[in-house]
Order: structure tokens, then sequence, then C-alpha cells
């Protein structure tokens, strides 16, 4: 009896692991890259961090976004801007609290000023910021978004 628990208890314990969201290091580079080879037509790329209070609140705007519009061929990016650092002990958990289903990555960048300039010139650097990209059209956007706001965005591109 004792080793069917323990089977039942590794096969839960597996299965909840495999749906646990992943946080991937990325640079500016490598999401270019993936923005450039997707499958997917239209992107929206957030930055936020998990001390921002404003980019908390919005997360779920961008999950349901992404939820209502699967069929679309959209991929939503959550790029976190945390400290590399905090990968582990900030990012990870709070992913996994939040239950994020959408692709998250923390930027794995030294220089804010470097990349800032490569997202998009006129950001000031504040979070959160979104760009939105389809094709060779791209907006960016920096301030905090209610559904409303991201669907109106999304749906002008």
């Amino acid at each position: 009896m004792k080793i069917k628990s323990f089977i039942f208890f590794v096969l839960i314990v597996f299965s909840t692991a495999s749906y646990s969201q992943n946080v991937k290091l990325l640079n500016i580079d490598q999401l270019n890259e993936r923005i450039k080879n997707g499958k997917d037509s239209t992107y929206v790329v957030n930055f936020w961090a998990t001390w921002c209070a404003p980019c908390i609140k919005e997360l779920p705007h961008f999950e349901k976004l992404n939820s209502d519009y699967k069929s679309e061929k959209l991929a939503v990016l959550l790029v976190s801007l945390d400290f590399k650092s905090k990968l582990t002990s900030n990012v990870i958990p709070f992913v996994k609290r939040k239950n994020l289903k959408n692709e998250v990555f923390l930027l794995n960048e030294s220089s804010p000023q470097e990349f800032i300039d490569r997202i998009d010139p006129s950001w000031s650097g504040s979070i959160p910021a979104t760009l939105f990209i389809k094709g060779d059209k791209r907006k960016f956007v920096e301030s905090e978004f209610t559904y409303e706001q991201l669907l109106t965005e999304y749906k002008k591109l």
C-alpha cells in the first residue's frame, strides 16, 4: 500500500511541476529574434516588475487579452525588469502565485539605458510599458492599462 501511495505522490508532484510557468532569461537580441521568427502575427510585449504596483494591477488584463484573442495568433510576452539576482527568490514565486499563463521572461541586460533605447527611443524608462507589434507596425505605450484601453490599443494595429 505504501508503494501505491508513493507512486501517487510522485505523479502528483511531477504533473503539478509540468504545469508551472517557466521564466526564462532573455536579452534584447533574443527578444527581437523571438518576435522576428515567431509564428504569431501580433505581439504585445509588456515590461513590468514584481515591485511595481501598477504593473501588478494590469497583469490580469494581459492574461485576459491573450485568452480572449488566442485564435488571432496573438503572443503576449511579459518581460520582467527585476534584477537577475531576484529570478528564483522573487520572479518565479510571483509568477507561480499569480498563475500567469503568458510567456514570462526576465530581461538579462546590464545597461538599462542601452536596452531602453533599443526598445523605443521615446521610452523614459518608467514601467509599466508595452510594445505592440504587428508586421512592420510598432506602437509603444508608457502607461498602465485598463482592459478596455489595452483592447483598444491591440485592435488599432
